[in-house]
């Protein structure tokens, strides 16, 4: 086993640490949001989750404390609190149901083409930039979401861009999961 095959085992990391603050803001932050519907706290809790999700990943390299576990957290932090958020914002009725089934609906699919390339023997699908990309907007578009539901002055400046980024996200969301499904079928056996 070569040192960098050892470090990649390792659990107790600085980046390990600030991805596991960002899993458990997950249920402060849906419990904000749905029960005393405390925006502004809300709003804080995501933008910590952003800040640490940028440092976790910086501190990894800076570091070199690269790990399998944070390899995992990272993107599962990320899925729960744009999970816990779409929960939220259909239950508060800030976007429509719709939404919702657009971007859990290609999750599902790329999860359910998970099986069929391992059967022909690869683990994962290759990180797609559009992928990236599309989770940045949404991750923009829920403080910004928040923000236009908030009763201050800049709600009306914030609302365009809040529905901007949403439809962004949502476009590149589904661009990644399409390219994903093509990569699939593409995809020779090994």
């Amino acid at each position: 086993m070569t040192i960098r095959e050892i470090a990649s085992e390792r659990w107790l990391t600085v980046p390990n640490l600030l991805s596991a603050v960002r899993l458990a803001g997950v249920p402060v932050f849906l419990w904000l949001l749905l029960g005393p519907q405390a925006d502004g706290w809300a709003l804080i809790v995501l933008v910590i989750s952003g800040v640490t999700d940028w440092l976790d990943g910086k501190l990894a390299r800076w570091l070199d404390q690269y790990s399998k576990l944070g390899e995992a957290l990272d993107p599962l932090a990320d899925r729960l609190y744009t999970l816990a958020a779409l929960v939220a914002f259909v239950v508060r009725d800030i976007v429509p149901w719709w939404v919702v089934v657009l971007i859990v609906g290609r999750d599902v699919v790329v999860s359910a083409a998970l099986p069929l390339l391992r059967r022909k023997g690869y683990l994962a699908f290759p990180v797609l930039y559009v992928g990236k990309a599309a989770t940045l907007c949404l991750l923009y578009a829920f403080p910004l979401l928040l923000l236009a539901q908030m009763d201050w002055p800049g709600a009306d400046v914030a609302r365009p861009f809040a529905y901007a980024f949403t439809a962004w996200g949502i476009a590149l969301h589904l661009w990644s999961g399409a390219l994903y499904v093509v990569q699939l079928i593409r995809t020779p056996a090994r």
